[in-house]
C-alpha cells in the first residue's frame, strides 16, 4: 500500500537536483538516506506517481545510483517548479507541481483500497 503523501514528502526532502535543462531533470537522493531496500521502495513509489503525472513523458529510476531522470513538458510543469518544490519554497510553480503529485498520489491510494 502506498503511504500517505507526507511520508513521500519527507523522502523528497532528501532529493537534490544534479542537472536540469529545459524539459529534462536529473534528481539524486543524498547519501545516507536509509537502506538500499528502503531507497528502492520509495523510488518505485515516487516513479509510479511521476509515471502518471500529466506533463511527464518519461521517468528512469536507478536505485543503485540513487538517481532519477525525468523528461517533462515545461508548458505543463514550469522549470522552476522542481527546484522550488524540492527546496520547500512557497511559489505558484511549486504549489502547482505539488498539487499534481498529490492528486496522482490520491488516485493511486484510492485504487489500492
Amino acid at each position: 500500500m502506498i503511504p500517505p503523501f507526507d511520508e513521500l514528502r519527507d523522502y523528497l526532502a532528501h532529493i537534490r537536483i544534479v542537472h536540469h535543462i529545459h524539459g529534462r531533470i536529473r534528481l539524486k537522493l543524498v547519501s545516507g538516506y536509509e537502506s538500499l531496500a528502503g531507497r528502492g521502495r520509495q523510488a518505485r513509489r515516487f516513479q509510479s506517481i511521476l509515471d502518471r503525472t500529466p506533463g511527464i513523458h518519461a521517468v528512469r529510476v536507478n536505485p543503485l545510483a540513487r538517481s532519477c531522470s525525468v523528461e517533462y513538458d515545461p508548458r505543463v510543469i514550469p522549470a522552476e517548479a522542481w527546484g522550488d518544490f524540492l527546496a520547500g519554497v512557497d511559489s505558484p510553480a511549486a504549489a502547482a507541481l505539488e498539487q499534481l503529485l498529490r492528486e496522482i498520489h490520491g488516485e493511486i491510494r484510492h485504487e489500492e483500497l
